[in-house]
């Protein structure tokens, strides 16, 4: 992923406004360490820091049309970019680079700003017109990439990846909402996505007619993101969801999708990546799915200790203090830092899944079909706040791109169809199932098919990241912080934080390392916090949920 920074409709003098551009983006610069490139105009400044995935050597930004009068800077890929670029050469246009983002700017003088959901890709972008002084910015459906938008006190729009290049200049910001863009000529947001499954309700089929589709439509979301001009691989915690993603990219693995398959891969091997605790149950889980699936396997470690050492870090990149994505992130952090380390720019991975599915272990309460898909849907619109914000940032803190095949949007719309009863937690005679029934009925082969992955791992019980690295890991955290908040600081909290005052001292512990770095309401203002439903634990931990199967780890 990418940096970008867009200021608009400032009244600071173009050399000013140029160096503090060239200052605040440099704050990105973790999030694309290739390259970095500057765009101006009378009140408008785009940057682009670049980390180049596809056409490397033409692909810098901010690209530019045909008489170069529109610029563009753009966090993210464009998976159906060839589509695009066929249809719009029919239409004269021209272009000057293989960049999959390329095709924005020449939508943009076809239909202005009516154009943006004709895209399939995680995105966030900054269209800039010389000619009329209008801009338009935009993020993709579901907020796989993060940005931010913020308004100066003279009257400027800010629009920023991260929070933290626009904190010290913007009396307002706010996360840019997904599905939306946000037009200089109305100066306001419009939605975009407006999906039939967001209103309508789920289809009436039967079982054996939803597999097939399922399945197959999966298949292509991720065959779709395996789009890389450099060295790629898959996070591979040995749960349900990143073993299918690796299993079906190791299908595919030896042909160049770039060409649609016709010729050899460039890099062949799959590599797949694994961090814990020693001991965790994710490592052992993932080295079988390795060993089934031939991939090139890593195996990491970290201990509590140095988790507990990065948390100030990870608080800094995440900008947040949710409990449950601070557990979660911070061995991905420490996990993408060595698939830097290895030379791997791009790893593809399995969140949304859980969101779609229902797994999350609280799933199982759901009063009944109609609950569990309103619930699905309201934490699919929440995904921005938590698990693509979590994915995002920690690969992205060290210049890794992370895909997430389950949030294709077209993937989406087939599996938000389906009829909830094939995903409830119980048959029709209220018999319990396993969470994800669906999805894992729809990767069971036949007998003369080679099965996609093991039946235990297939029918694993899931374990979200946090556990699943080691179950010390949040009882070492908890212990931290009932040692470092002592019961007379923690009483005081509500004076202390009277606004969305923290329940726990874990909670405590993260919001005061957060305002440490990020010390204005705003920022405060962009958190919010992942807590289930439906009278379960309120403690995130999937452990906390009486369905969980105890073992000692």
């Amino acid at each position: 992923m990418c940096g970008i920074l867009a200021i608009l409709q400032s009244k600071e003098s173009p050399s000013d406004l140029r160096k503090r551009a060239l200052l605040l983006s440099a704050r990105l610069r973790h999030r694309g360490p290739d390259w970095s490139g500057i765009y101006t105009d009378d009140g408008c400044v785009l940057t682009h820091e670049r980390l180049a995935i596809v056409d490397l050597e033409n692909g810098a930004q901010p690209l530019f049309n045909e008489d170069s009068t529109i610029a563009l800077t753009v966090n993210g890929e464009i998976y159906n970019h060839k589509a695009l670029r066929e249809q719009l050469v029919k239409s004269g246009h021209i272009f000057k680079t293989n960049s999959d983002c390329e095709p924005i700017l020449h939508l943009y003088e076809e239909k202005g700003d009516d154009f943006v959901d004709m895209l399939s890709g995680d995105f966030a972008f900054v269209v800039y017109d010389s000619k009329t002084k209008s801009y338009l910015a935009a993020r993709d459906p579901i907020g796989v990439v993060p940005l931010y938008i913020g308004w100066g006190k003279d009257g400027s729009v800010w629009f920023s990846s991260e929070m933290k290049s626009l904190v010290d200049d913007c009396e307002k910001l706010q996360p840019f909402p997904p599905g939306h863009y946000y037009s200089s000529k109305s100066q306001s947001f419009v939605k975009y996505y407006q999906p039939s499954w967001k209103t309508e309700q789920p289809l009436t089929q039967s079982e054996k007619e939803v597999l097939p589709i399922l399945r197959k439509a999966f298949e292509e979301a991720v065959v779709s993101r395996m789009m890389s001009d450099v060295p790629y691989g898959v996070l591979l915690s040995g749960g349900l969801d990143s073993s299918l993603v690796a299993s079906i990219v190791s299908r595919h693995a030896e042909k160049r999708i770039e060409d649609n398959e016709k010729t050899r891969a460039w890099w062949p091997r799959i590599h797949s990546f694994c961090i814990g605790l020693k001991d965790a149950p994710d490592l052992k889980a993932a080295r079988e799915v390795s060993e089934y699936l031939g991939t090139v396997h890593h195996e990491y470690h970290f201990t509590v200790q140095e988790g507990i050492d990065a948390i100030p870090d990870v608080i800094r990149h995440l900008e947040t203090y949710d409990v449950t994505t601070i557990r979660a992130s911070t061995p991905m952090y420490f996990l993408s830092r060595k698939i830097k380390a290895m030379g791997v720019k791009m790893v593809l991975s399995g969140e949304g899944s859980d969101e779609i599915f229902g797994g999350y272990l609280y799933f199982h309460n759901a009063p009944d079909a109609l609950e569990f898909h309103e619930e699905c849907k309201r934490r699919i619109d929440a995904l921005h706040s938590f698990d693509c914000l979590r994915a995002n940032k920690s690969t992205a803190a060290w210049g890794v791109e992370v895909r997430v095949p389950f949030l294709d949007k077209q993937f989406l719309q087939t599996a938000m169809s389906v009829d909830s009863s094939h995903k409830v937690c119980h048959d029709a005679e209220g018999k319990k199932r396993m969470e994800k029934y669906i999805l894992r009925k729809a990767f069971e082969t036949g007998v003369n098919e080679r099965p996609y992955l093991p039946d235990s791992v297939l029918w694993r019980q899931k374990e979200q990241f946090s556990d699943g690295v080691g179950y010390s890991w949040i009882d070492g955290l908890k212990d931290y912080a009932e040692r470092e908040i002592t019961d007379e600081v923690f009483a005081q909290r509500e004076t202390v934080f009277p606004e969305d005052t923290p329940t726990t001292k874990e909670a405590y512990l993260y919001r005061k390392i957060f305002e440490s770095i990020y010390p204005t309401k705003q920022a405060q203002g962009t958190v919010a916090h992942w807590i289930p439903t439906w009278g379960a634990s309120q403690d995130p931990s999937g452990r906390a949920q009486k369905v969980h199967l105890q073992t000692t780890i």
